[in-house]
């Protein structure tokens, strides 16, 4: 039986990666720094999962000089800056939730299943998000995983399973939603089936390792999403003759 729905935050439950790029913007300016991500750059750089790991891999590739070995503190306080950027954006509800997630969220809770969220970004982050669009999503998901929790970041398992090891639940009973090949992958290897929606910078990823991959979650009914994870369910052995 299928008893949770685990999900990704960044592209899947909100589009909020114009929000992370626009805030990261707003930081290099106002720390004086020449740096400045436009959509097809940031489009490039979300290859690296986590932004602290996404701004480190910028300034080692784009700007060695700065990038030396006394970097750590300035790329620290500017992801601090941006993250306060960030919160205080959401907050002032700049970032809804995608089509669907409201709907299915309710019916999945409504059926008994249990909700839990596993991002590479930050719990502050999260919690703005659910801040910004009401609050009543603090209800709804029964424990975040997040990148305080799990310093390796997807396609590493090690965030999914954290989720998992809360919930207590083995992957098999449960079913990941994803909007990237690095959320599919990290899904994939901690052994939880998953399907995929295409968010706004994850369009042309390779997400062939989804069950299905939608739009947005407005196309899914909790009825889909169970016909496609009892695909993946083991088959009892047969009976004796």
């Amino acid at each position: 039986m299928l008893e949770a729905l685990i999900f990704d935050v960044d592209g899947t439950l909100a589009e909020t990666e114009e929000a992370h790029r626009a805030a990261f913007n707003q930081a290099f300016a106002e720390l004086d720094l020449p740096w400045r991500w436009d959509p097809p750059l940031y489009a490039r750089l979300l290859a690296v999962s986590g932004g602290r790991e996404r701004l480190r891999h910028y300034a080692e590739t784009c700007d060695p000089q700065r990038a030396g070995p006394d970097c750590a503190p300035l790329l620290a306080a500017l992801h601090r800056r941006k993250t306060e950027i960030y919160t205080a954006m959401v907050r002032d509800n700049a970032v809804p939730f995608r089509p669907g997630v409201v709907a299915l969220s309710l019916a999945a809770r409504a059926a008994g299943l249990r909700l839990a969220v596993a991002t590479t970004t930050s719990r502050a982050n999260v919690l703005a998000l659910f801040d910004g669009t009401g609050g009543d999503a603090h209800a709804w998901f029964e424990t975040l995983a997040c990148a305080d929790d799990a310093p390796r970041k997807k396609p590493d398992p090690a965030v999914y399973r954290v989720a998992l090891e809360r919930l207590g639940l083995p992957p098999r009973s449960c079913l990941a939603i994803e909007d990237s090949a690095n959320g599919v992958g990290a899904a994939l290897a901690a052994g939880l089936p998953v399907v995929a929606t295409r968010g706004a910078y994850t369009a042309n990823d390779d997400l062939s390792g989804a069950l299905a991959v939608f739009p947005d979650l407005a196309a899914v009914s909790l009825a889909d999403l169970q016909r496609l994870w009892r695909r993946t369910a083991p088959h009892p052995p047969p009976g004796p003759p």
